[in-house]
């Protein structure tokens, strides 16, 4: 069963922190690149980040690095965003997603979960 479930968003100051976590099954994790992808309000759906599935591998759009990291718990089917110094720009809704490819394009990804929206207040 292809399955990926985000948790972690919610509320939170400029400046703060959240973790968001997404629990995959076996079969959606297993082999595939993660990634994690946002969408705000009347914009396109924008890639955030990507890691390898060994982990070796990851990637960020400009305006993240530095402050987000994506990581991985393979034993436990989980990829991980830990995203700190938060902007309201930064308001969304989350989505991870996976595929073979390591890609920046949401095309490259058939696997996704729900979302989990995160929102910055000044």
């Amino acid at each position: 069963q292809v399955q990926l479930v985000e948790s972690g968003g919610g509320l939170v100051q400029a400046g703060g922190s959240l973790r968001l976590s997404c629990a995959a099954s076996e079969r959606t994790f297993i082999g595939n690149a993660m990634a994690w992808f946002r969408q705000a309000p009347g914009k396109e759906r924008e890639f955030v980040a990507r890691i390898s599935w060994s982990g070796s591998s990851t990637y960020y759009r400009d305006s993240v690095k530095g402050r987000f990291t994506i990581s991985r718990d393979n034993a436990k089917n989980t990829v991980y965003l830990q995203m700190n110094s938060l902007k309201p720009e930064d308001t969304a809704v989350y989505y991870c997603a996976a595929g073979p490819l390591q890609r920046v394009s949401p095309a490259a990804y058939p696997y996704w979960g729900q979302g989990t929206q995160v929102t910055v207040s000044s």
